[in-house]
């Protein structure tokens, strides 16, 4: 490689690393309206405490897990991510990732994976995948989020009844067994807490929407547990009065092997969410517009961080990030903010913190579970097309029943197969009637009985190329077929392989076939497979239709199928 190469790829290297880091843009919008972007931070931090010591509780690694994520991963997302409004931190479609993982490899898998997930988060975000996030469809979204709420709903019941958490990684096998376990030795005080919660969530949210009801609730159940002493109100239990020291001892380099499956699903799903609620943000705006790499490069960074000071792997929060939006932030302050008053939280009230029952907790997952279902744009989805409502329910289903990312590539491949079978439909293999021009009536009649001419409309492609290879091959006893070809939008190999496997099943039938406006951008397909030749053999391929046609009548007359034209019409 010359040094005018060397020195153009590392001035492009440098370019890529710059754009993914903080710029003094940032710095001056943060600058803009600190009061109000504190107020947001200040606001948003209420309403994550409780989410944060949920999440945590629910993963498996304990409440102190959800806020040592919230504070590290919220941070670092808030400084280097690509939203101005995203809030990141321990998120409902992340836990029921993490469940089945802390069964099978243990807390310190989790760590790891979270670790090498970041990794992978940053090496696509220096690929420059981020821009694919908008082909996900609607209703993939719709059915993934729909699947994750019942999800989060199911993993509250051990705690919201009262029993300990059953074996098994399959939500609704542990769910079905907390039941049982209710049932064998009921604990209405744990039931009355959850619900009691979850109900004031619920009505606050109507009826004022800007109070944090979820604190206030959390807040009055731990008063009433401790004042009435409800010994069945189990609480969280010990809190650390600070964050843990940075410690890479939960990383053992021999199990990596085995955890690389989970970490992939973790960096998709960190992505996917992720992309998601930037671009939730930007909705609910105007004039935002997130960078879909750089939120990668900043979230792949949060979740570097988080696991070394014993924190769960981080998204962002869709919900916590519409609490922003709504409050008035402007700049990523916000976020930080967030992050940092959870930080003070750990460190002055954890003590406190440690006597919220794990039902009263059960109860905010509960109505937050409840709130992420969209009933009006469930119905609409469905109402859209049959298979839009197929790719949502298939989803969620699949989400419910099976793994996450897998529910979101399932969801994919059957959107893109019917969406395939719907262009695949639109191509069209139509008989056209042959133009009379300067021929007598008994003139057009005989070249209409042994000339036919088709018009191939629309994408000529593996998903529709074989019907016209039926249709083609079936064609009644003439002696010359025309195709007009100018209509064809896009074609394939598999495309230009049947159509060549037409003409020469036709030709083989002594049926010529002449080709008519075939584009610049298709020859080269045609020609790659042997077709473009086929039909240039003896000038059987035309620029224009009338020429075609013309083609075809001075090889009737070699044939004596018609009256060779006098001398003065010729």
């Amino acid at each position: 490689m010359s040094t005018a190469s060397n020195t153009a790829f590392a001035r492009s290297v440098r370019g890529r690393i710059a754009s993914l880091l903080p710029s003094r843009s940032d710095l001056t919008r943060m600058r803009r309206d600190p009061r109000r972007d504190l107020l947001a931070g200040l606001t948003v931090a209420i309403v994550a405490l409780p989410l944060a010591l949920g999440f945590g509780v629910s993963s498996g690694l304990g409440a102190e897990a959800g806020l040592a994520t919230a504070v590290v991963a919220g941070a670092l997302a808030a400084l280097f991510g690509g939203s101005d409004l995203q809030v990141s931190g321990p998120t409902g479609a992340m836990t029921v990732v993490l469940v089945p993982i802390v069964g099978r490899h243990g807390p310190a898998g989790v760590l790891a994976v979270g670790l090498m997930a970041g990794v992978m988060l940053v090496a696509l975000a220096a690929l420059r995948t981020g821009k694919y996030m908008q082909y996900v469809p609607a209703p993939v979204v719709e059915g993934f989020t729909l699947g994750i709420a019942c999800v989060i709903g199911l993993q509250q019941v051990p705690n919201a009844l009262g029993v300990a958490k059953p074996e098994g990684d399959r939500v609704l096998v542990v769910t079905w067994r907390a039941v049982e376990e209710f049932a064998k030795t009921p604990n209405w005080t744990a039931v009355g807490l959850a619900v009691a919660v979850a109900a004031v969530m619920l009505a606050g949210a109507r009826w004022r929407p800007t109070i944090p009801f979820s604190v206030l609730a959390v807040i009055a159940a731990t008063v009433v547990a401790q004042a009435a002493r409800l010994d069945a109100a189990e609480p969280i239990g010990d809190l650390p009065s600070g964050l843990p020291a940075p410690s890479l001892s939960f990383l053992d380099l021999g199990s990596l092997g085995s955890l690389l499956a989970p970490a992939v699903a973790v960096a998709a799903l960190a992505a996917l969410e992720s992309l998601l609620s930037a671009s939730v943000a930007d909705g609910m705006t105007v004039g935002q517009k997130h960078d879909p790499d750089r939120e990668l490069f900043g979230q792949g960074l949060a979740n570097i961080a988080a696991p070394l000071f014993g924190g769960v792997p981080a998204t962002g929060a869709i919900a916590r990030t519409a609490v922003n939006v709504r409050t008035g932030a402007s700049s990523r302050l916000a976020a930080f903010t967030h992050a940092a008053v959870l930080a003070v939280i750990v460190f002055v009230a954890a003590p406190l913190v440690a006597k919220i029952p794990l039902a009263a907790l059960a109860g905010v997952l509960l109505a937050t579970a409840i709130r992420m279902v969209e009933v009006g744009s469930l119905k609409a989805m469905a109402r859209a097309t049959r298979s839009d409502a197929v790719i949502l329910v298939l989803t969620a289903v699949a989400t419910l029943a099976l793994d996450l990312v897998y529910a979101v590539i399932l969801g994919l491949v059957v959107a893109g197969a019917l969406a395939l079978g719907a262009v695949a439909r639109q191509a069209r293999l139509d008989q056209m009637p042959l133009d009379r021009g300067d021929h007598t009536a008994e003139e057009h009649a005989l070249l209409a009985e042994h000339i036919v001419a088709y018009r191939i409309d629309g994408p000529l492609f593996f998903a529709a190329a074989h019907r016209f290879l039926l249709e083609l091959t079936e064609v009644a006893d003439v002696r010359v077929v025309v195709l007009r070809m100018s209509r064809v939008s896009t074609m394939d190999a598999t495309g230009a392989l049947v159509l060549k496997d037409a003409v020469e099943k036709l030709n083989r039938r002594g049926i010529l076939v002449l080709a008519s406006g075939i584009r610049p951008g298709q020859r080269q397909v045609l020609e790659s497979v042997g077709a473009l030749e086929l039909l240039r053999h003896e000038g059987r391929d035309h620029a224009t239709t009338p020429e075609a046609l013309e083609a075809a009548r001075n090889h009737l007359e070699h044939a004596g199928v018609l009256p060779a034209q006098p001398a003065a019409e010729a």
